[in-house]
């Protein structure tokens, strides 16, 4: 059996650690030092390392930490991210026996091209495609492949446990709320997350079925948020009805200009 415990670095990023009292995979390290501290603290073998995608605060720290231990780093390839050791694709299996588990691979761009998700039974390694509450912005490709990816994830069951890689949830419910001031699954995760960073806590993971019931990204079906973004100028100009992908795209561009936005 193995833990999975969230070390705070950079301003708001997380590394996750997989681990047991003997051995550690790190997921996203963008820094070093709070990485080392705490496989130090904790007399843990550093045995490989998971990357989600290629932004410097997710692979900052990789190269001071394989000055200590050379292990594998296993990610998707690109010209911007020299670490990876080991490529992974869509429909990639990645079994890592000092832990005895297994990651199913999904590809999943719209934030970046390059983007991976990491999967095991309700486990999500998602990096910064899903946030609590919120989506990452969409950097590279389009909407729709950004829309599609999070359709994916959504897909995984209620259960599953969802470790993004920041700690955006309590902007992104403010601007959830805005999207359905309704919404009591939502003014209940404001107060349980009022709770938690008051108590200097993670608001993560979440799970898949409490991101369903409060992200809008998750959301674009239903008729509140389509009658809120109706009321900010949303129009439909097919005669069919606003689109799943229209709503989902207003909500995006919305969301980027949303007051002291942090996604």
């Amino acid at each position: 059996m193995f833990n999975i415990t969230a070390i705070p670095a950079l301003r708001d990023n997380y590394i996750w650690a997989i681990h047991d009292d003997q051995r550690a995979i790190l997921v996203d390290p963008g820094e070093a030092a709070p990485a080392l501290n705490f496989l130090h603290s904790r007399k843990l073998q550093l045995k490989a390392i998971l990357c989600t995608h290629r932004h410097n605060d997710h692979i900052g720290g990789i190269a001071k930490l394989r000055e200590v231990y050379n292990v594998p780093v296993h990610g998707r390839r690109h010209p911007n991210n020299p670490h990876i050791t080991n490529e992974l694709c869509e429909g990639d299996q990645l079994t890592l026996d000092a832990l005895a588990v297994r990651f199913d691979i999904i590809e999943i761009p719209g934030h970046l091209d390059d983007h991976i998700a990491f999967i095991a039974p309700d486990i999500l390694f998602c990096g910064d495609v899903l946030f609590g509450a919120g989506c990452g912005r969409n950097f590279e490709g389009t909407p729709a492949q950004l829309h599609h990816s999070l359709q994916r994830l959504a897909l995984l069951p209620d259960t599953t446990r969802v470790y993004c890689a920041h700690e955006y949830t309590a902007a992104n419910l403010r601007f959830a709320l805005a999207c359905e001031p309704d919404n009591p699954a939502i003014k209940e995760r404001i107060v349980a997350t009022q709770q938690l960073r008051a108590a200097n806590l993670p608001t993560l993971p979440s799970s898949i079925a409490l991101e369903k019931s409060t992200n809008p990204f998750l959301r674009c079906t239903h008729p509140a948020i389509i009658h809120t973004l109706q009321q900010r100028g949303l129009i439909d100009t097919s005669g069919r009805g606003v689109s799943e992908l229209g709503v989902f795209t207003a909500l995006r561009e919305w969301r980027n200009n949303f007051q002291m936005t942090a996604a």
